[in-house]
């Protein structure tokens, strides 16, 4: 999970890097030889995408330097964590919910993934199967037992 993740992530900058150091000067280069920098909106369009472009590639690598320092063997093997996939009953009504947790800053949060610092998140984070867990809603309190746990060891040795 974590070496797919950063191997997305430096696939991205890698194509960021090639857009700022090839693509953008070629644009900007280009939109200056058109004359008029005041009212030329092709060399405004290929700054403001160069300036987008440093922002994303800022916040790429911020966000690798966090997954190289996660330690998978702090993570504990029989309660809920990162990576985890976790069932859940519904106390109340019965029905069952799968949560898949993932980082906090997850960009594409596919059906049933949850961040860790979502309440949900914090609420079944440090759970085992037969824990009770407690979601406090706006609205109302739910009840929610562990049936299934599938923590990010398992998902490793598969």
């Amino acid at each position: 999970m974590i070496d797919a993740l950063k191997a997305k992530l430096t696939e991205e900058v890698g194509k960021l890097q090639h857009e700022l150091n090839v693509v953008l000067p070629n644009e900007i280069r280009k939109a200056v030889e058109l004359g008029d920098l005041r009212e030329n909106s092709e060399y405004k369009a290929a700054l403001e995408r160069q300036q987008f472009v440093q922002a994303r590639l800022g916040q790429l690598h911020q966000r690798l330097t966090k997954l190289s320092a996660i330690d998978v063997g702090q993570i504990p093997p029989d309660k809920v964590g990162l990576g985890s996939k976790v069932v859940v009953t519904d106390n109340a009504t019965g029905g069952r919910e799968t949560f898949h947790l993932v980082f906090g800053d997850a960009l594409e949060l596919e059906d049933g993934h949850v961040t860790m610092g979502s309440p949900i998140g914090r609420a079944l984070l440090g759970k085992a199967i037969g824990d009770e867990v407690v979601l406090k809603l706006p609205t109302k309190i739910r009840r929610m037992t562990v049936v299934e746990l599938v923590t990010i060891h398992e998902s490793i040795s598969d």
